[in-house]
């Protein structure tokens, strides 16, 4: 495949030959076609997922997640959406997670009322997620009005419990494979990504031009979700780039975490999982009940503190067709996991002695009943901290990543005497090469790449590898970077 050069220069995207970068400002675009892309988060960060998308006069917004991780970035949860709410004509969201969704019910309360498009298990998790986290922002406003830590008085929540609620009452549901017109002239289409229950790449069309973002890529070879479905036929790709620059080992989950739970459970200790309620809990759960059912691990006590991830754990018997596990596994599973459901019974928890397993939300450590945990159990050398996935910059787990022996939490600072590990086998996210391989299953030559959801090193190191490898043009948009989609060539800058 020949190499293909793009040049951006003063704030706009020159063409190559071949190419089809266009500068908003250098076209002319007849309103019956004009085809807008613009990047409204997941740049330079792996949250705050969302995507501004306008054709002919009409605005579909791509995802709305949370920023999660450093101040600077949470802080935009806060500030005024870069447009006005009440102009968008319909949301279309790839999965639940909450750096996807998080942030519907705050839209909503600036006045977007129109529909929510998404997968049925995509509806279910964030009937469960959403709730969630407005009870959660409501507790954090209690406790920082209490301690008196915020600059408001009283502390607010970005959203509270019935504010999502209330966002929920928006969703429409689409089955996977199914065309719907989510705004008029425009056809959409979900395909199995698998990552979660429900996650999804979506395809837009619009005046015979097409744009497929990926959402979050899944694993060819989970234990527990399907592979994901081929790119297929797209003019236009945005890919999210987690692990750009890395590659998962060949090893499997199973052996990683034999080898790293065994000696912890041995010498008597407890090991704390903080898990993504959604997906990560239940992969994990589904991979130590066959340990302990092949005997390699001991039969200890394995415990579910998460209230959340126990209601997502029942979604599986529910959307049976969209993951690997059989009836027989969520049986075993069932059958092993003791679910704390109570406060009170997690209270109970951290007077508990070792060996024990204990997995427990959230999975960055940014918040739940994990936190608790820690302060109870983190100071004994004989327990371990095992995290199991991705951790964002700026969260409790990136600092544990980074080799902090203390932990700010409650507004105490926490010693970290207990062994931190950090899975390399549990992610739900594509490595480099996964996401070139699912690159490659496009029909076509594609017009170009959109790197974004990554780091900055990782979202450049795929960039470099997408042009070399696959030859495609492939360029890191900045937050708020406007681009077009569709233009008449007569007006293309040629570089």
């Amino acid at each position: 495949m020949t190499q293909i050069n793009v040049s951006f220069r003063s704030g706009f995207m020159l063409r190559a030959p071949g190419c089809h970068w266009i500068s908003q400002a250098m076209t002319a675009v007849p309103d019956s076609t004009r085809f807008h892309l613009q990047f409204l988060g997941a740049c330079g960060t792996v949250t705050g997922s969302r995507y501004l998308v306008e054709a002919a006069g009409h605005r579909l917004l791509v995802d709305c997640g949370l920023f999660q991780g450093y101040k600077t970035l949470r802080l935009r949860n806060w500030a005024s959406f870069p447009v006005d709410p009440a102009s968008l004509d319909a949301v279309v969201l790839t999965h639940a997670h909450l750096d996807h969704s998080g942030y519907l019910p705050r839209l909503e309360l600036q006045g977007f009322h129109k529909r929510v498009w998404c997968t049925h298990a995509t509806a279910s998790l964030c009937r469960i997620l959403l709730p969630d986290s407005g009870h959660l922002l409501e507790e954090e406003a209690t406790y920082a009005h209490r301690v008196g830590s915020s600059r408001h008085s009283p502390a607010r929540p970005l959203y509270t419990e019935d504010d999502a609620r209330r966002s929920l009452e928006l969703m429409r549901m689409v089955e996977f494979e199914q065309d719907f017109e989510p705004v008029p002239g425009m056809t959409a289409r979900f395909r199995m990504q698998g990552h979660i229950l429900g996650a999804a790449a979506v395809t837009l069309e619009f005046a015979g031009t097409r744009i497929t973002f990926s959402g979050d890529l899944g694993r060819p070879n989970d234990p527990v979700m399907p592979p994901p479905r081929p790119l297929g036929q797209t003019d236009w790709i945005v890919t999210e780039a987690t692990y750009g620059n890395r590659l998962h080992p060949a090893i499997s989950l199973e052996q990683e975490l034999h080898h790293v739970l065994a000696p912890v459970l041995a010498r008597g200790g407890i090991a704390i999982i903080p898990s993504f309620a959604v997906g990560r809990a239940q992969m994990l759960l589904h991979v130590i009940a066959k340990l302990q059912a092949d005997h390699r691990l001991p039969d200890v006590p394995v415990y579910l503190n998460s209230p959340m991830a126990t209601d997502v754990s029942d979604l599986y018997a529910r959307h049976s067709g969209l993951h690997r596990l059989e009836s027989q596994d969520l049986d075993a599973m069932r059958r092993m996991t003791i679910v704390i459901n109570s406060a009170e019974e997690s209270k109970a928890l951290n007077r508990h002695r070792g060996p024990m397993i204990i997995v427990s939300a959230s999975g960055m450590l940014t918040g739940g009943r994990v936190l608790h945990h820690l302060i109870a159990f983190s100071a004994d050398p004989r327990n371990a901290i095992v995290l199991c996935g991705y951790q964002a910059g700026g969260t409790r787990g990136a600092a544990l990543v980074g080799g902090a022996r203390s932990l700010r939490i409650y507004g105490q600072d926490v010693a970290i005497n207990a062994q931190v590990i950090q899975l390399t086998t549990a992610s739900a996210h594509a490595d480099a090469n996964e996401i070139l391989a699912w690159l490659h299953t496009a029909e076509h030559l594609p017009r170009g790449v959109f790197i974004t959801h990554g780091e900055p090193d990782a979202a450049d190191a795929l960039r470099v590898r997408i042009k070399r490898e696959l030859g495609w043009p492939a360029h890191v948009p900045e937050y708020l970077e406007k681009v077009t989609l569709q233009a008449q060539r007569t007006h293309d800058v040629v570089a």
